[in-house]
């Protein structure tokens, strides 16, 4: 999902390039016996202050594009869900609003709290948790990823949380947090495995999740819309676990982890025959190929946050965020 250009993907490269040379100096001068192997240590994934950074970065180019309607703006500072999301929307503007946002208020982040794991390997990643001027007390949960050093740090996820909702991380004695693999089976669920039993359950049902809103309540407003008068809605889940939409968890003090995860669903609309599609509103049309005729379905990708407890128990989803990506009438 990264999104390079030709000469900052040169000068990202010559910026590699340095730093191998700089690695290869080392060895030779050590006798020709040191082999540095950066994949294998474990690390902090980034500075505190190369963090902040890349939180203030994101911001600013989050806002230009929200404020000119225009995706190329932030699409270096975006990836995975949360690209898809904001890459969407941002064409949904425009397509209504050629002119730009005439709402558009700028984001603007306090309170921040850099939470940064030391692992193993690539991708390296951190989860910012910040207040925000807009949706009143909700708290920001942002998560950046990057592949490489010749990478920018680019946002993958980004949830609103209840501020009582967020957990407390488990750190060393230098502060640094402790990354969850996504296989670990110490945890009720495998962070692997969160996006495809959330989708299954949304299906189904299940005793896997907690009750809540973004589960039985989900759920139930699922069946309430499949029963609207002259309309049948019918839902397909699917699991993303791989590239940039891969689970990423962190250790919570009570042995539990806190997980992102990204899942994608389709809701097809259907009218009864002799009737038609309500219109969805012009963003949604914006989206759509083909003529909403009888049928309109939707794409849209939902990053959740999750509490996935030690041991036993049950996964308790405290957070999603959805957008729609595309549409096709019919």
């Amino acid at each position: 999902m990264s999104r390079e250009r030709g000469p900052q993907r040169l000068r990202r490269l010559d910026r590699s390039a340095l730093i191998a040379a700089s690695l290869t100096a080392l060895s030779l001068t050590a006798s020709g016996c040191v082999v540095v192997h950066g994949e294998r240590e474990i690390l902090p994934s980034a500075t505190k202050a190369e963090a902040t950074k890349a939180l203030e970065e994101f911001t600013s180019a989050y806002n230009k594009a929200d404020k000119a309607y225009d995706s190329s703006l932030d699409a270096d500072y975006v990836t995975g869900a949360l690209g898809d999301i904001d890459g969407a929307r941002l064409t949904a503007g425009k397509a209504v609003s050629p002119g730009g946002n005439a709402a558009h208020t700028p984001l603007k982040l306090s309170d921040v709290k850099i939470t940064i794991p030391k692992k193993a390997g690539w991708p390296r990643w951190f989860m910012a948790d910040a207040a925000g001027n807009k949706f009143g007390t909700a708290r920001w949960i942002f998560v950046f990823t990057r592949g490489g050093l010749d990478e920018p740090w680019e946002a993958a996820y980004l949830t609103l949380v209840a501020p009582d909702d967020m957990p407390k991380f488990k750190t060393d004695k230098d502060g640094w947090a402790e990354a969850v693999p996504a296989n670990s089976t110490e945890l009720a669920m495998p962070p692997v495995d969160l996006s495809k039993e959330y989708a299954g359950y949304l299906k189904d049902g299940g005793n896997a999740f907690a009750d809540g809103r973004h589960t039985s309540e989900w759920r139930a407003d699922r069946t309430k819309a499949a029963k609207r008068p002259g309309l049948v809605s019918q839902f397909i889940d699917e699991p993303l676990t791989s590239g940039d939409y891969a689970p990423l968890a962190l250790r919570t003090t009570d042995g539990g982890a806190l997980v992102f995860f990204t899942t994608r669903y389709y809701e097809k609309r259907t009218a009864y025959a002799g009737t038609s599609v309500p219109s969805p509103g012009k963003a949604v049309e914006a989206l759509t190929k083909g003529e909403i005729k009888q049928s309109l379905t939707m794409e849209i990708i939902s990053n959740e946050l999750a509490l996935d407890p030690k041991g036993s128990g049950k996964v308790e989803v405290i957070g999603r965020t959805q957008g729609l990506t595309s549409a096709k009438g019919e």
